[in-house]
């Protein structure tokens, strides 16, 4: 789930990376997004093939649940997408953020239950732990890849309508600011 933070942050950075290619060629702004995308996508690939080459040579594959994967990366993306792209606009007309952003991303990779497992944490913090929309697509993970078995689906509503939210939010901002990112940028 690192890569989830490391595409975000990509995203994030996607606009005002690309400055100088903003200011001299006309293309769509949003085709950068969409090559975000299928960068984060194909490293994902890759990376679970590993993973799968790693659990083969230790004797665990999880292959009965394996089918509900693609539901729990499609949050994910459409999760990350939608934050990055809305923070990504914003960075543009205020710089701060990213200097923000930094400081909040390594708080909140700590806060979700990527190293660690949700059953450690005390149980008076799971309603609050439960706000953070990556723990319930974490937890999806882990019950597909480490239990074989399918994601807690009461878990995974919560994430899916924040991700959906996030993205309507960030589409509007992005199409309402399209124009102004250049001169600015």
């Amino acid at each position: 789930m690192d890569t989830f933070f490391r595409y975000f942050d990509t995203l994030f950075e996607c606009f005002i990376n690309n400055a100088n290619l903003l200011k001299k060629m006309a293309f769509p702004k949003l085709s950068l997004v969409l090559i975000a995308i299928g960068i984060a996508l194909i490293n994902f690939i890759l990376f679970m093939l590993v993973m799968f080459v790693v659990f083969a040579f230790l004797g665990h594959l999880p292959y009965h649940a394996l089918y509900w994967l693609p539901l729990l990366i499609g949050i994910t993306l459409v999760l990350a997408t939608g934050i990055g792209l809305f923070l990504g606009v914003l960075n543009v007309f205020i710089r701060d953020i990213g200097q923000i952003m930094e400081v909040v991303m390594q708080f909140w990779f700590w806060l979700t239950p990527i190293v660690y497992m949700t059953s450690i944490v005390p149980q008076k913090y799971h309603t609050l732990f439960m706000l953070n929309p990556m723990t319930g697509i974490v937890e999806g993970f882990q019950n597909i890849l480490l239990y074989d078995k399918a994601p807690n689906f009461g878990h995974l509503f919560y994430p899916a309508v924040f991700a959906l939210c996030s993205l309507f939010l960030a589409m509007l901002l992005f199409y309402r600011a399209r124009e102004e990112m250049t001169d600015v940028l």
